[in-house]
């Protein structure tokens, strides 16, 4: 992971635990993919995708979030789900994007993206 990434995801971590989120588990990795932040937030388990930016040259961060990797995310995630044995009244798909403005990084939470 690229310096970039890490602040952007480090930065995703600090903004859902000021919105009340209980971070389960950071980068997941299974066969199946991986996961950015696994959350949990009112039973709702909450699978946030990360994307960094530094500017807008290859197109807004969600932009990065294809349907291979939205596969790839929601694969993960059923067996992470399976393998933790874990029930929630609903799973929820987001992804925030991080822009990096000079020395700030500004938070775009968009829920349900996917």
């Amino acid at each position: 992971m690229n310096k970039l990434g890490k602040i952007g995801e480090d930065t995703a971590v600090k903004y859902l635990e000021k919105m009340k989120y209980k971070i389960i588990k950071r980068n997941y990795r299974n066969r199946r993919g991986e996961i950015d932040i696994i959350a949990v937030l009112d039973n709702i388990l909450v699978i946030v995708e990360v994307k960094a930016r530094s500017n807008k040259n290859f197109g807004n961060p969600i932009d990065a979030v294809n349907k291979e990797k939205v596969k790839r995310i929601k694969n993960c995630t059923n067996y992470y789900i399976y393998k933790e044995k874990m029930k929630f009244s609903e799973i929820r798909f987001d992804v925030i994007e991080i822009y990096q403005i000079k020395e700030h990084y500004v938070v775009n939470h968009i829920k349900n993206a996917f």
